[in-house]
């Protein structure tokens, strides 16, 4: 189990939800080394990969939707595990429903939306995967609520996802 020191836990808390999904999720790529292999994986709990997956998922869709998601090689953690029924379980049922759909779209094009591509191909997936288009708008406009969603069931259940130890 990742380690933090209570003072710190407390101290990501305090700067908002960002911040304690960001930090945690930041031990966790350490934790990983940055790679994400069977042995690896192994490392982390299920429910710290289901924070993990959601800073990735959330960062990934902010900055260019579920085609960059996909084309950075996230598709099959997001959407192979069982990441949406996490969230539902969490209580974010709005928020699970969005990532099965878009799971459908990547169900339906897996092999195209996962290729490797040019810069220009790679743009152009934006106007071939539209159907992603309305997912994404949904996301942006309730990202806080759901990144503070997210932030309040880690705090009230942090025995999940970190030890905390005092100083």
């Amino acid at each position: 189990m990742v380690e933090v020191k209570e003072k710190d836990f407390l101290q990501w808390r305090a700067e908002g939800m960002d911040a304690l999904v960001n930090r945690l999720a930041d031990l966790y790529m350490e934790e990983l080394g940055g790679e994400f292999t069977p042995e690896t994986m192994t490392r982390l709990t299920g429910e710290q990969h289901t924070l993990l997956a959601y800073r990735i998922f959330r960062d990934e869709i902010m900055e260019g939707g579920f085609c960059q998601l996909v084309q950075n090689g996230y598709g099959a953690y997001i959407f192979d595990n069982p990441f949406a029924k996490a969230m539902r379980l969490w209580g974010l049922s709005g928020f699970s429903k969005l990532i099965y759909a878009a799971k459908k779209i990547y169900d339906a094009h897996r092999e195209d939306l996962e290729r490797e591509r040019t810069d220009e191909e790679f743009m152009a997936m934006y106007e071939q995967y539209e159907a992603f288009d309305e997912l994404e708008d949904e996301f942006v406009e309730y990202e806080e609520d759901v990144t503070a969603a997210v932030a309040a069931y880690v705090d009230e259940h942090r025995e999940k996802f970190v030890k905390i130890v005092k100083e």
